[in-house]
Formats: C-alpha cells, sequence, structure tokens
C-alpha cells in the first residue's frame, strides 16, 4: 500500500496551510470570542476553490477527491476548527446530499451557487427528541398538489441561519417509521420557514449553529430529494461519507495543540532549564504525536476506500471514533504542559480544548461509533 501523498495532494496541503495560517488563525480567537460568524473568512475560502471540493466542474465545482477534502479540512481546522466545520458541514453534508442523491435538474439548480461559496448549505436532520435515534423525526411533511407542507422543528443544526440551502428531513407518514422519512431541499426565504434562535457554545463558537422551524412551510414537489421514504437511508449514507471530515477536523484541532506544546515546550524554562528537557513533557508530546499520526492515518485510509468504491462505513466510523477521542485527549495533555497559562485565554490551547470536545459528539457520538463498529464486526443484530 503507497501511503505517499500526490503532488497535487501535497500542493493543496501547502496552500491550504499557506492560506488558513495567514487568514484564519489570526483572528481565530477574535471570532471565537464574540461568536461573530466569520464571513469574510467563507468568501476567501471560496475565492480559493475549496466550497468546490469532490463536485464535478459542470455543476461549478473544482473536482478532487475526498482525501484532499480531509487534507484541507486538517488545515483549515488547524488554524480555526469553526470556521472549518461551517465550510465543511456544508460542503460534506448539505452540498454533498444534493449531488449524490439529486436529479439532474436539482443539481444544475442548486449546486452551483453552493459550489462557488456565494451560498452555503445546511443539513436539517437533528431534533429536539431525535438525535441519535434518527428514526425518531417528529418533522411532518404533508402531500399537496404539486407541493409538501412542512411543520416541525429542527435543533443544533451547524449553519442553520446563515443557510442559503438546507436539506430537511421529514416523515410523510408516522405509520412508517423510518421508511416514511423523505428528503427535501429548503431555500431560505420560503414562507413558513424561520430560524429564531442560534445556540451559545462550549466551543466552535464562530460557527452558527442554530434551530430550524418549519410552520405551515410549503415546499414544491420537484424539490422533494429522492423518493419518497428514502430520506433515512440518504441521510445515513451521507453522514458516512461526512464522518471522514469531521475526523480531519479532529486531526488538525489536535496538530495545533501538538504544535502549540512543542513551542511552548523550547520556550518555557523552571529549574533552571526548557522544560521540553524534562522526560515528562518529552513522553506526553511522543504520545500526543503518535495519536494524532495514527488519526491522520486511518482518516486518509477511510477516505482512500470510499474513492476507490470501497466499503468504508466501518471505517469511517472507526476514524472518527479514534481522532476525536484522540483529540480531546492531546487537547488535554497540552493544557497540561502549559501549566496555569494553558488555562488562560491568552494561549490558543484552552480554546483548542473547547473546540475538540464537539468532534466527539456530532456526526453521531462515540458510542454510536462504537455501534456502527461493532456491528460491522458482528452482522447486524436484530
Amino acid at each position: 500500500m503507497d501511503l505517499r501523498l500526490t503532488e497535487d495532494q501535497e500542493m493543496l496541503r501547502r496552500t491550504v496551510r499557506e492560506f488558513a495560517q495567514r487568514e484564519l488563525a489570526p483572528v481565530a480567537a477574535r471570532y471565537d470570542e464574540s461568536e461573530e460568524f466569520p464571513e469574510e473568512s467563507i468568501r476567501k475560502i471560496a475565492a480559493l476553490g475549496l466550497c468546490g471540493l469532490t463536485i464535478d466542474p459542470k455543476y461549478g465545482g473544482s473536482g478532487g477527491d475526498y482525501i484532499q477534502l480531509a487534507i484541507a479540512m486538517e488545515e483549515l481546522a488547524h488554524a480555526d476548527a469553526a470556521v472549518a466545520v461551517s465550510w465543511g458541514a456544508g460542503l460534506s453534508l448539505g452540498t454533498n446530499a444534493i449531488y449524490r442523491f439529486g436529479t439532474e435538474a436539482q443539481k444544475r439548480r442548486f449546486i452551483p451557487p453552493l459550489a462557488r461559496g456565494e451560498r452555503l448549505a445546511a443539513f436539517g436532520l437533528t431534533e429536539p427528541n431525535a438525535g441519535s435515534d434518527t428514526a425518531a423525526l417528529e418533522t411532518t411533511a404533508r402531500r399537496g398538489d404539486g407541493y409538501y407542507t412542512l411543520d416541525g422543528t429542527k435543533v443544533l443544526i451547524t449553519n442553520g441561519d446563515v443557510a442559503g440551502t438546507v436539506v430537511v428531513f421529514a416523515t410523510v407518514d408516522r405509520s412508517l417509521g423510518s421508511k416514511g422519512i423523505t428528503a427535501f431541499v429548503v431555500e431560505k426565504g420560503t414562507p413558513g420557514f424561520t430560524s429564531p434562535k442560534r445556540e451559545h457554545k462550549l466551543g466552535i463558537r464562530a460557527s452558527p449553529t442554530a434551530q430550524l422551524v418549519f410552520d405551515n412551510c410549503r415546499v414544491p414537489a420537484d424539490q422533494r430529494l429522492g423518493e419518497e421514504g428514502q430520506g433515512l437511508k440518504i441521510a445515513l449514507s451521507i453522514i458516512d461519507s461526512s464522518r471522514i471530515v469531521i475526523a480531519a477536523q479532529a486531526v488538525g484541532i489536535a496538530q495545533a495543540a501538538l504544535d502549540a506544546s512543542v513551542a511552548y515546550a523550547q520556550q518555557r524554562k523552571q529549574f533552571g532549564q526548557y522544560i521540553g528537557s524534562f522526560q515528562a513533557i518529552q513522553w506526553m508530546l511522543a504520545d500526543m504525536a503518535t495519536r494524532i499520526e495514527a488519526s491522520r492515518l486511518l482518516t486518509y485510509q477511510t477516505a482512500d476506500l470510499k474513492e476507490r468504491g470501497q466499503p468504508f462505513s466501518k471505517h469511517s466510523a472507526m476514524a472518527k471514533l479514534f481522532a476525536s477521542e484522540s483529540a480531546m485527549w492531546v487537547t488535554t495533555k497540552a493544557i497540561q504542559i502549559h501549566g496555569g497559562y494553558g488555562y488562560l485565554k491568552d494561549y490558543p490551547v484552552e480554546r483548542y480544548f473547547r473546540d475538540a470536545k464537539i468532534t466527539e459528539i456530532y456526526e453521531g457520538t462515540s458510542e454510536i461509533q462504537r455501534l456502527v463498529i461493532a456491528r460491522n464486526l458482528l452482522g447486524q443484530l436484530g
């Protein structure tokens, strides 16, 4: 197995790294503190062509593969995990759902402005009573003459109140359970569709997380995504792919924490010597680096499996599980290395720590990842 990156992949890494360190890293702490959505940062990311990664150029995309998508996410998250997830979730969840499951007419209508970064996408799945249990949706879609009427509430939606295009999941027949769930594309400004509340969060504070409310919201029938009853299948398939992107986000956060810790260990003196000369610090740094490298390789391997059309559900769960828990462990050690200073906002490791936690939760909690992995090992049990 050749684990070396191609020239194109290496060039992308260098380009995105230089961009992210120049444009995103210097303002990340300010946006984190204010909880302001960094629209300017998104525009700059779009100008780099990243909003169209993995999307066919005929729909306004810039092409590329999932390994390149993982690389871009890692480098953006290294600089600012919040803006990285607004970009990444918009692309790997909302845009990707339309790209993979939309009709040709839907793709030509909705994808180009998303791929060019003129709009952000969102993925309206989670509800107050339907988080890990995705089949328990309560949002309904009633059939009409040429339209569906949506009623219900979505919560914890990344990009919820800034997205121009939202993929929404609702049930057309509750008696069918999960087989009644159907996906729809809903545009901002549609009567009956509002986003009344933005959440205040522990981490990724500059990435808007909002509530979506549908109240007698009429959606044209030609904006149904896939067939009736295919919604859950679409959602789970998209999330499988997106877990690769979240694993890469976790890798980027962890690498940033390690880099900050190495720099601090080379500058901070105690007992007349740099703390990097102490074996206790060296061992922490060594373990941090090892977990990050293992996370990165598992993430890239999963992206490669997807690109080659091989089964990757188990591996995406493994990558997301290991990378997210490693990011939390690494950022905890980073604070320990910094000592009391690590607890202060003057140093970035406290932000990395806060940002890392969510990677263990969204796109399926660590507990759900373990269920996915175990069921793949044992076969689907009744």
